[in-house]
């Protein structure tokens, strides 16, 4: 290898190790790239997650005590229903009171006993307002109760708004990232279109206005007679000819395409539906061996194999389905396609 590199050096600039180093800075820096974004993409996933996991938390910490608020209240209100019977009894028991008195005043005969019974609804209504005491004292520490559960709620109510909004900011982030990605990925597929136009202009002033080369969509199309003889994966000497101006565009364009920018030739052998004897157990065989002779001989002619994949499709990917044999004709084709690596 030292040897071919010196006497390649001694006939002229060798280009070889420059376009290595710029190809492996272009590798790595999209290595990097892809890391960080990946990088990126798990911490923000990690940090959703998280949230959510919060969230479910507090979401179940507020059922609880919402349910703990229903049943203070549910008390406070028997509590206080209770309360309003007391009441109730001891204005009854203050007008029984009353009336005794009086009957006591008019009817002397009768005051020895209605004093006693004075004084026993005096001792009903002592009983009743200690009775009355205790409610209220439970009452009031329903109401500090209510007060603190409502003191909790409104801090949990608080942080789960705080959750929302940072979970929110990453999904905004998160799309920010992939409508960033989604832009520069764009950008890189129009400026390929660019230089696809391009190779396959000059290829089209090299070769001609020929019957035997179109432009289909994307993609260069050569029937396969001008370079292989039926049935034979074997470059004719006018396909070599023809292959040479091919290797002539590509070199140019890979001078023009911008170090940074991943691409290659893809060589597509396509066939006939025709079954096949000889050399080739299937019509996949002959078609891949074809593409495979194509990416060898551009090879050999400087392209580098980086920039190359040679692919088989047989009969499967017809551009005429007709069955006569210029739709035979018209299938049995090799296609060049300038595509992102």
């Amino acid at each position: 290898m030292a040897l071919a590199r010196t006497r390649r050096g001694e006939s002229g600039m060798n280009y070889w190790p420059g376009f290595v180093d710029a190809l492996s800075t272009l590798i790595l820096g999209i290595i990097f790239l892809l890391t960080v974004f990946v990088v990126v993409q798990f911490y923000l996933q990690q940090e959703v997650a998280g949230k959510d996991t919060a969230l479910n938390r507090l979401n179940a910490q507020i059922a609880q005590l919402t349910e703990l608020l229903g049943l203070e209240k549910s008390g406070k209100a028997n509590l206080e229903d209770q309360l309003a019977q007391l009441r109730a009894t001891l204005a009854t028991a203050e007008n029984e009171r009353d009336r005794l008195k009086s009957a006591a005043e008019s009817a002397g005969a009768g005051a020895a006993a209605a004093q006693g019974k004075a004084s026993e609804l005096a001792g009903q209504l002592e009983g009743e307002k200690r009775i009355s005491a205790r409610a209220l004292a439970q009452v009031e520490v329903l109401n500090q109760q209510i007060a603190a559960l409502r003191r909790q709620l409104s801090a949990l109510e608080q942080t789960l708004d705080a959750a929302e909004k940072k979970d929110k900011e990453s999904q905004t982030r998160i799309t920010e990232l992939g409508q960033r990605l989604n832009l520069a990925l764009a950008e890189r597929v129009n400026e390929l279109k660019r230089y696809r136009s391009d190779f396959f202009g000059k290829l089209r002033e090299i070769l001609g206005d020929r019957s035997d080369v179109r432009v289909v969509g994307d993609r260069f199309v050569l029937q396969s007679e001008v370079f292989f003889d039926t049935g034979r994966a074997d470059l004719r000497p006018e396909g070599r000819a023809e292959l040479d101006s091919v290797a002539v565009a590509l070199l140019e364009l890979e001078k023009k395409i911008p170090a940074d920018l991943a691409w290659v030739l893809r060589v597509d052998g396509h066939t006939d539906v025709r079954p096949i004897t000889g050399l080739f157990r299937s019509n996949w065989d002959l078609s891949a061996a074809r593409a495979i002779a194509v990416v060898q001989y551009l090879i050999g002619k400087g392209v580098s194999p980086q920039r190359l994949v040679a692919a088989g499709f047989g009969e499967f990917q017809p551009i005429d389905v007709g069955r006569t044999e210029d739709s035979y004709r018209r299938n049995r084709r090799i296609e060049f396609k300038l595509t992102e690596r």
